[in-house]
């Protein structure tokens, strides 16, 4: 008997755009992959059956204040007991966009993350400032890598 189709699940939260931005590059890279569903939800509306039925993970997140931003703090705060000791070895990528370096976000993103024991599959995609042509295409290169490993059962 066949697996059934993977799930890859995009999170991000987007204030000014740029997130967004980088949040729908990442989908269409994503969605250039067969056999997987993907699914793109603000960090707001993902919740706990959306973690838990998700086989990859992409956290999207504007650095606020030198670490990641509340909507996305939210949904960790709302999933994680619920999930807690169900998603070990989930592997995760994130993607930045950041007014400053970035690496806060990045930094607590890993360490809530490590609470929840997942893995990190990716270098973070860190983009400051505008958003160029050539970080759309990064982030279309995450969507797709990631998409493609969910899908190929590497993860």
């Amino acid at each position: 008997m066949e697996n059934p189709e993977k799930t890859l699940l995009i999170v991000y939260h987007s204030q000014s755009g740029h997130t967004g931005k980088l949040a729908h590059a990442v989908l269409s890279g994503a969605a250039r992959v067969a056999d997987i569903s993907v699914i793109m939800k603000r960090a707001f509306d993902a919740g706990v059956n959306d973690l838990l039925n998700c086989d990859g993970l992409i956290l999207g997140t504007p650095e606020n204040f030198g670490t990641l931003s509340g909507a996305l703090k939210d949904f960790f705060d709302r999933t994680f007991y619920p999930c807690e000791g169900k998603l070990a070895g989930l592997a995760y990528a994130v993607f930045v966009s950041a007014g400053n370096d970035g690496t806060g976000a990045v930094r607590e993103i890993s360490r809530i993350a490590t609470g929840y024991g997942w893995k990190s599959v990716a270098e973070p995609l860190i983009v400051r400032g505008e958003i160029t042509e050539a970080d759309r295409i990064k982030a279309e290169e995450l969507g797709e890598s990631m998409a493609a490993a969910v899908a190929m059962r590497i993860f």
